[in-house]
């Protein structure tokens, strides 16, 4: 199971900017949903690397918090709320979420995991997120306007968007180049065979 504990930064001067970030993440697939956990922290129960990969990417983008990924086993039964739920993956996402808080200038993000076999992947996956979270949170505002016309209508051509857009085909061909939307691409698909290598370690574990 993943863990995310995702806690905001500098509540203080910005507000409380918790419901936001539950609006950006409401859609994905979880076992129990993200919701406040306490305070202006967030928390959520996954199984899926693909919607762990996604969740970070989103969450990432809006540049206000700080990512605890904790990668383990969780006590069932479950409990219809994360606050109430328990296991050594909310212990890692604790511990996650903290080491995030001191990456200094480095994308806050950290994964964490108590199972050795899995430590190496966790690891690994920690590294090419934070690379491409670096990618995600460097982009413009013109660079989303252009992806965000790209993805709400797959399959549409550079031209449309452009016309949509009002902007030249040329304008749209560079901002996708300088958004880094392949190396974001490629780092997701990284990552996401990373988190499985480590979800797999611990399943070896667990039938051992």
């Amino acid at each position: 199971m993943f863990v995310m504990t995702i806690d905001q930064r500098g509540s203080r001067r910005h507000g409380d900017k918790v419901p936001q970030l539950l609006k950006v993440l409401e859609n994905l697939t979880t076992i129990l949903p993200f919701e406040r956990s306490v305070g202006d922290e967030v928390q959520g129960l996954l199984d899926e690397p693909q919607e762990v990969v996604e969740a970070v990417a989103r969450i990432l983008r809006e540049k206000d918090w700080y990512v605890g990924i904790g990668i383990g086993r969780v006590d069932v039964p479950l409990p219809t709320s994360s606050r109430e739920a328990s296991g050594e993956a909310f212990v890692a996402a604790r511990e996650a979420v903290d080491a995030a808080k001191k990456t200094g200038d480095r994308v806050p993000l950290s994964v964490k995991t108590p199972n050795a076999a899995a430590a190496v992947w966790a690891d690994a996956a920690e590294a090419v997120l934070a690379l491409t979270g670096d990618v995600v949170r460097s982009r413009s505002a013109a660079e989303w306007r252009v992806l965000d016309a790209l993805d709400a209508s797959p399959g549409t051509t550079q031209k449309q968007v452009a016309a949509t857009l009002q902007i030249s085909p040329q304008a749209v061909s560079k901002a996708i180049v300088r958004s880094g939307r392949a190396e974001e691409w490629g780092g997701r698909r990284a990552a996401l065979l990373l988190l499985q290598h480590a979800q797999l370690a611990l399943n070896v574990r667990a039938n051992g």
